[in-house]
């Protein structure tokens, strides 16, 4: 029988042990170095935007108009004015960092009791993060100096905010790495046993990662990217990586166990392990891609993150990994553990034990199973039917109780608006024109106060700083932000030859969010075509095609409502260290399905693969369902365990979009394996019987895909069974 291609990428690392692994070692190398070299690019705000944010960004930036890193500290007293010494001291003291530009006298409450210092940050404003420490010293002396008087000192802008983020996101990377790796390596001692078994497939997956950083640098010169990327790279790779090696290495060990000699054992997880990682992973990587159609940056950068990491993990199992095994040989048992040793070469000969008495009942009783599991899924998805979603300020990804957050929440209580006004940026000919001034100055004062006009003439623009009422982010900032964009600016500029835009963050916010609305529809029907085209083209089905779309919807939507009852409605957040937020990061409901589209099919492509097996050596459907699925319950339990612990260190991080991330990535994840691997799967092909084999007339053309090794050459052990799956 002709090799498939994962197997002859498996034989072919076997027999060039040294070439694979120094080829492997090499290419980690170089990319970790270049991309190093060359650093990352990040997106610029600018670039962020859609819509007609997004297009008054794009006129600044083509004006060359750097919006300066605004700062807002204000300072309260007990009565009214007793604010002013401490004003005063702080402003000297803001002056002599050499850090600040346009000092604003302070602006009096209308109690009297509260100041708003309002300044900039010297420099570029893409620079500010880096250069606002002094500031912030400052700012906090004078908090300290104030304490004993009754004093108050809070501050937030767009360079605190900034540095506090990349702070954040940097410790919170940090966090991950330094819990979840371990936490990987823990629960594979205890699957395997044995130290240097434990180790090979954390080490192929950080390898993989770091492969991937440097790659993904070079990339982000032609697309830019987000922080939160790189920690969105991580988690897959990680959990992905240590996945695919974890099949392989376990369909090797179950061959040895069935007294395969140890070349035919790896040929054998080569051809049928080794392919199902190549299809899970184009499986993968081709649903990532359908993030490219969500039209946002955002989206491509995770996307290219993905890609990259799944990628590189994959090719690191079917070629450096049967090198390593074949390198090691009877090796790969060192350093066992004698306890663990043995439970995990007990549970390797006993096959699925455990499993096979869960399967037992489902496969006597599947219409009641499988209407049970439908019933527990759909149950768990119906808060979602209540999900809002919003782009959440950095007042509720810190926490409520963050100092930013209170600092935020105070200054927006005394002055409305402040810290995240909306901006009219007008572009004209000729700006100076008694038209487009009278229009511009009338419009400033229907603004109300607080607002501000800057002319740059030179270039032909003008900006209006307009505050919005509320907290700047609510509904009535909503609603206000409308009226400005549908009525007073339209009105204001009608019949004038002018381009005329509201941007803002609560504008960037409603653009991004109308954005994700139009793109979600392809990005769906993408993956979902993508996913039903290579599950009929592997399996030759069209049962088993449709059957994964609907588990995978199952497995999306239970995760949606766990999401939003946590988060939004805050049901159990505090035993995560989080707290309700009313509402879900916008950006994550489309991310989520992508994902779990993605990681889903690693087991379904897996647990499938090995039931075609059987039922290709001539199993009926019952049986071959139990063969497959008890033989692959040690692997996917495994690898789930791994991937929701990766993914619960994430749930448990500082920021609020990781926190929803990891949650509901974890629950989806652990939801599949069991019960819908364990009990909707098994129940549901049991229910539909030889259908599931089915190939239509129409499609018989198609070419027919072996899911299991030939009949090796190489003979086994006399006291062993011949099988290749071990029976």
């Amino acid at each position: 029988m002709r090799r498939n291609l994962a197997a002859r990428l498996g034989v072919w690392s076997a027999h060039h042990r040294k070439a694979a692994i120094l080829g492997w070692l090499v290419f980690v190398v170089l990319a970790t170095v270049i991309g190093g070299a060359v650093g990352t690019v990040t997106a610029s705000d600018e670039e962020m935007g859609v819509g007609d944010s997004g297009r008054a960004a794009e006129i600044l930036k083509d004006a060359g108009i750097d919006e300066p890193a605004g700062e807002l500290v204000m300072v309260g007293a007990r009565t009214a004015d007793g604010w002013r010494d401490a004003a005063a001291d702080l402003s000297k003291a803001l002056d002599a960092t050499g850090e600040v530009r346009g000092l604003k006298a302070p602006l009096p409450s209308e109690d009297g009791k509260d100041a708003l210092l309002r300044f900039a940050i010297k420099g570029p404003s893409d620079e500010a993060g880096d250069r606002v420490q002094p500031v912030l010293d400052a700012v906090d002396k004078a908090r300290q100096d104030g304490a004993g008087r009754g004093i108050s000192v809070h501050q937030f802008g767009d360079a605190s905010s900034e540095k506090e983020l990349s702070d954040l996101l940097a410790d919170d990377l940090k966090k991950a790495e330094f819990t979840a790796v371990p936490l990987a390596l823990g629960i594979l001692l205890i699957a395997f046993g044995a130290v240097v078994a434990a180790l090979l497939p954390v080490g192929l997956a950080l390898t993989a990662c770091v492969a991937a950083f440097g790659l993904l640098s070079l990339a982000s010169h032609q697309l830019h990217l987000f922080e939160t990327t790189y920690s969105v790279m991580f988690l897959m790779g990680l959990a992905v990586g240590v996945d695919y090696c974890l099949f392989y290495l376990r369909r090797e060990r179950d061959e040895r166990a069935a007294g395969r000699d140890a070349e035919t054992a790896l040929r054998i997880a080569a051809a049928t392990s080794g392919r199902a990682v190549l299809v899970s992973g184009l499986t993968v990587m081709v649903a990532m891609a359908g993030m490219f159609l969500s039209g946002l940056l955002l989206f491509k950068g995770f996307a290219v993150a993905t890609i990259l990491v799944v990628c590189v993990a994959m090719l690191g199992s079917v070629t450096v990994l049967p090198a390593l095994l074949a390198g090691l040989g009877d090796r790969i048992d060192a350093g066992r553990i004698p306890f663990l040793n043995r439970r995990a070469r007990k549970g390797v000969r006993a096959s699925g034990g455990l499993a096979g008495k869960v399967l037992r009942p489902v496969l006597a009783r599947p219409k009641f199973f499988a209407v049970g599991a439908a019933v527990l899924l759909l149950s768990l998805a119906a808060p979602a039917l209540g999900m809002k979603t919003e782009q959440l300020g950095l007042e509720k990804q810190f926490g409520s109780d963050a100092p930013l957050s209170v600092a935020y929440q105070k200054i927006t209580d005394v002055f409305p608006g402040g810290p995240a006004p909306a901006r009219v940026v007008v572009k004209a000919d000729d700006i100076g024109a008694r038209p487009v001034r009278d229009a511009l100055d009338s419009l400033t004062r229907k603004a109300g106060d607080g607002a501000e006009l800057t002319v740059h003439k030179a270039s032909g623009v003008a900006e209006i700083a307009v505050p919005l009422p509320g907290t700047g982010t609510d509904a009535e900032a909503k609603k206000a932000l409308h009226q400005l964009r549908d009525d007073t600016v339209p009105a204001a500029f009608g019949g004038m030859d002018v381009e005329a835009y509201v941007g803002g963050d609560l504008a960037s916010s409603e653009d991004f969010g109308d954005q994700l609305g139009r793109g979600i529809v392809p990005v769906f029907a993408f993956i979902t075509a993508v996913t039903f085209l290579l599950m009929l083209f592997c399996f030759r089905s069209v049962v088993i095609a449709v059957t994964s779309i609907a588990l995978n919807l199952l497995s999306v939507g239970a995760a949606y409502g766990v999401m939003t009852a946590v988060f939004q409605h805050g049901w159990g957040a505090e035993l995560i260290g989080s707290e309700k937020v009313g509402a879900i990061e916008n950006w994550m409901p489309l991310f989520v399905l992508v994902v779990l589209f993605g990681l889903s099919m690693d087991y379904h492509v897996f647990v499938v693969s090995r039931i075609r097996e059987s039922r290709d050596r001539g199993m009926d459907n019952r049986a071959a369902i139990r063969e497959g699925i008890t033989r692959t319950a040690g692997a996917v339990t495994g690898a789930a365990v791994i991937m929701v612990a990766v993914f619960a260190v994430f749930g448990t991080l500082s920021m609020q979009d990781m926190q929803q991330m990891g949650v509901g990535l974890g629950v989806a994840v652990l939801l599949d394996a069991t019960v819908v691997r364990m009990l909707l799967l098994p129940s549901l092909m049991t229910l539909l019987g030889e259908r599931n084999w089915h190939t239509p007339r129409y499609l018989r053309w198609l070419p027919k895909i072996s899911h299991e090794e030939a009949e090796p050459t190489a003979r086994p052990h006399a006291h062993n069974s011949p099988v290749p799956s071990g029976r």
